[in-house]
């Protein structure tokens, strides 16, 4: 190891942030021979673990880690996911599904979603969601894994994420990092020291006296941001102003209803719920607008509207939409919640977590701490907020709901301008430009603006070169096929089973 290379690690806070950054650096820390990775976490703290729903990346990083896929379902006692179930968002009654996965077929060398408008245009009146093997599969419990071997079947193209117990996943995630060598210290911090000169934070002091020095810090302290804001006056930006919600009870109740490999999202008079599917219990929530709604109120809404018997008393929180101005800075870099908070209606939280590990070690620093590393850490967080952010409104914007001064105050709201420029586009030509790479794809976007009734006057022209006749034979085909693969496809249960998974009776 050389003189300026990293030699201690230290990450504050655990739960699902925290061991992921301990699991995930652990796991890379083959390119740092010698430097230890020390997480300080308190059994007085709590965690706030709702982060149970996630997106297709999370299997990229579980792979990363080497986890055997069965047993990761099993030990945290996970449901699959093909997609979120939107219901009430467009209009009280209305639903559909963001999948994961592609709409039908691509032919004549423009997207399928041109196809389908054109065939509704020509009196086909089949919903955009009949074209997706995630929706269609989904809603009626079934899951199975991609088959890229097999090119011309829908489940070619099919991808998959996980709805899981997050107290169990950070669980799950301790057991490999400290195998891996990451050492746990139990402990408050009551004390941060830094450096006189460079003001990097040189040490925390614990409650019982113990000092736990380090190079480079990572802050996962939660809402707090002990180290990052309190410590390095990193600043946070506010959007309370284009996502208003601002508190949430979270609630886990008895299994009831169905067990679809799907979350599911419903708007109420204040905001919206949550409804997680897992193996033993479901997980709710109620995330709400304080202004419009007493926590009371919430309180009740949620309570009477839940699949079975509450198993534990709601459990309140409070944020602020929006990030830290610097999620590095100097010697700390936040992670998690310590980092910024975006509503989980799609389910990006434990993903931000994994983004952010991921360009942690991409621009990987020495002892030198070169201020260019931490301004692109900097820079590229601040645009998958932002873009996750316009994602975000599109859900709240895109909406004929007037039935409450909430969803007044949301419709008739003015868009970030990245989200008002692909809106034109969109509902004037059906074009969806993603940009920079952005986490959301193109599939996505449309997802939600046709769900949400955002109809484009125009399709792409070359969508017109197919002759009516053959274009509305096609459009036939694709969904006897989707519909065909979706009833072969074994219902979840079956499969948790087969793998080892309890599901009671």
């Amino acid at each position: 190891m050389s003189e300026a290379a990293i030699r201690d690690i230290v990450i504050v806070g655990g739960g699902t942030a925290g061991w992921m950054a301990a699991a995930g650096i652990a796991r890379l820390a083959g390119a740092l021979p010698g430097a230890t990775i020390t997480l300080i976490e308190s059994d007085a703290i709590g965690t706030v673990g709702v982060g149970e729903a996630t997106i297709p990346q999370i299997t990229l990083f579980n792979t990363l880690l080497g986890i055997d896929e069965a047993e990761f379902v099993r030990a945290t006692r996970a449901t699959y996911k093909l997609g979120i179930e939107f219901v009430d968002w467009t209009r009280i009654g209305h639903r559909y599904v963001h999948p994961f996965g592609l709409y039908g077929i691509d032919m004549a060398g423009v997207e399928f979603h041109h196809h389908w408008l054109r065939g509704a245009a020509l009196g086909d009146a089949a919903p955009l969601d009949a074209y997706s093997l995630a929706v269609v599969g989904g809603l009626d419990g079934r899951f199975a894994h991609p088959r890229p071997d097999q090119p011309n079947s829908p489940l070619a193209k099919l991808a998959y994420a996980f709805q899981f117990d997050a107290g169990l996943y950070a669980r799950f995630l301790r057991a490999r990092a400290e195998g891996w060598g990451v050492v746990r210290r139990e402990g408050r911090i009551t004390q941060v020291h830094r450096h006189a000169e460079s003001g990097h934070v040189a040490s925390v002091e614990l409650a019982d006296g113990a000092t736990i020095a380090g190079d480079l810090f990572i802050d996962c302290s939660g809402f707090r941001g002990l180290l990052i804001e309190e410590t390095m006056g990193a600043g946070f930006e506010d959007w309370t102003d284009w996502l208003p919600c601002d508190r949430a009870w979270a609630v886990p109740c008895e299994p009831g209803g169905d067990r679809q490999p799907l979350t599911r999202s419903t708007a109420r008079p204040a905001g919206w719920q949550w409804r997680i599917p897992l193996q033993h219990r479901i997980g709710n929530g109620y995330v709400y607008s304080s202004a419009h709604i007493s926590d009371d109120e919430a309180a009740a809404l949620l309570l009477a509207n839940l699949d079975g018997r509450p198993i534990a008393d709601p459990k309140p929180l409070r944020f602020t939409a929006g990030h830290r101005r610097r999620a590095w800075v100097g010697n700390v870099v936040a992670l998690g919640l310590a980092g910024g908070f975006l509503e989980p209606l799609e389910s990006t939280s434990i993903h931000l977590v994994q983004s952010g590990i991921a360009r942690l070690m991409a621009l990987f620093p020495d002892r030198g701490f070169d201020p260019l590393l931490a301004e692109r850490f900097n820079a590229e967080t601040e645009r998958e907020y932002r873009d996750i952010r316009d994602f975000l409104v599109l859900h709240y914007k895109a909406t004929e709901r007037d039935d409450s001064p909430f969803w007044d105050y949301c419709r008739t709201l003015p868009p970030p301008p990245g989200l008002a420029e692909k809106l034109a586009m969109f509902a004037t030509n059906g074009r969806i430009h993603r940009e920079n790479n952005e986490l959301f794809t193109e599939t996505s976007w449309l997802s939600v603006m046709i769900g949400q009734g955002v109809m484009p006057r125009r399709h792409h022209p070359i969508a017109d070169t197919l002759p009516p006749a053959e274009l509305l034979h096609r459009l036939g085909h694709i969904r006897s096929v989707v519909t065909d693969t979706a009833r072969a496809m074994p219902r979840q249960d079956d499969y948790l089973r087969q793998i080892g998974c309890d599901l009671g009776t």
